[in-house]
């Protein structure tokens, strides 16, 4: 009789946990970037907290979880304004940043894509 008795907890609950970043459905501006930034730590493996905001991979810029556009979970990210003028200041502030890169943040470290 016990052959007909459905097993208990015969299935596995599926539950995916994926913490999206700091930013989520908040206004991603180059504030809210070099916000991250600053927290990042290269030595430490890349998550949706810790990446770099201003990394490029194939010509994207990542999400406010660091997920760049192709892949899963990716959402397109609240954009702040834009003008010529803010550009100017973003640009200074990006070649400022190339200049002078976080310690340990080469090409292939743990925080890096």
């Amino acid at each position: 009789a016990s052959a007909f008795v459905p097993m208990q907890n015969a299935r596995m609950p599926t539950k995916l946990n994926f913490e999206y970043g700091e930013y989520d459905d908040k206004l991603w501006d180059n504030d809210a970037k070099k916000d991250v930034y600053n927290k990042w730590d290269p030595a430490t493996p890349r998550s949706a907290k810790n990446f770099n905001p201003f990394e490029t991979f194939k010509g994207n810029s990542p999400d406010t979880s660091g997920i760049f556009p192709g892949e899963s979970r990716y959402k397109d990210p609240t954009r702040g304004d834009v003008s010529f003028a803010i550009m100017m200041a973003e640009k200074a502030e990006a070649e400022e940043r190339a200049a002078n890169p976080k310690a340990g943040s080469e090409p292939g470290c743990p925080g890096c894509k």
